[in-house]
């Protein structure tokens, strides 16, 4: 859960885009979330020239759902060739499974047809680097307030990406499901590699 902050945010290198944002370069008039906004103007003259017409159907194309950590260095679409329609990802801080993930895959496989699961964790994440009390302590230090939910900060990723392929597995809510398949993207080198159970 590393980020660039400050002025390096906006010329830092962007992976697969030869080094430059598709949206442009954050300068001192603008925010970030304005440039961002004025890219997503054009988006619909950019899936017209795709050959996107309409809607696409709510259903995933391929069927499957990915939980992948909200880490901005892990682009879930380019990493799996994903393209507009193909997949349902959810996303949050670890790529922990949740009580709302699971209402959420709940929803994917029930409602919308999807029976495979990707899990995407990742080396040198944030999630590994705090403790659920600790960071809880901080925030009531912070805010006066201490959060009801827990934060599940985990020491080693790859158990974590075990604990939950078990979850998932194991969910009574998640019974559609033919594949769960857990994996660690490599920041480093980019590299995926599965996890086994």
């Amino acid at each position: 859960m590393s980020a660039v902050v400050g002025r390096d945010a906006a010329t830092a290198p962007v992976a697969g885009s030869g080094g430059r944002r598709p949206a442009g370069d954050v300068t001192d008039g603008a925010t970030a979330t304005e440039v961002l906004l004025t890219y997503a103007a054009g988006n619909p003259a950019r899936r017209q020239e795709t050959g996107l017409r309409g809607a696409l159907p709510a259903p995933p194309a391929l069927g499957v759902a990915v939980v992948a950590c909200m880490d901005a260095r892990l682009n879930v679409e380019a990493l799996l060739g994903l393209g507009e329609g193909d997949a349902h990802i959810l996303r949050n801080a670890g790529g922990v499974i949740t009580t709302d993930v699971v209402r959420s895959l709940a929803v994917s496989q029930n409602a919308l047809g999807t029976k495979e699961i990707i899990l995407l964790h990742h080396t040198g994440c944030g999630m590994e680097t705090i403790t659920d009390v600790g960071f809880r302590d901080q925030l009531e230090r912070d805010t006066g307030v201490r959060p009801e939910w827990s934060v599940q900060a985990f020491e080693n990723v790859a158990d974590d990406v075990r604990l939950s392929l078990r979850i998932l597995r194991s969910s009574p809510f998640l019974q559609a499901t033919t594949s769960v398949r857990g994996f660690i993207y490599e920041v480093d080198t980019g590299a995926l590699v599965e996890v086994p159970l």
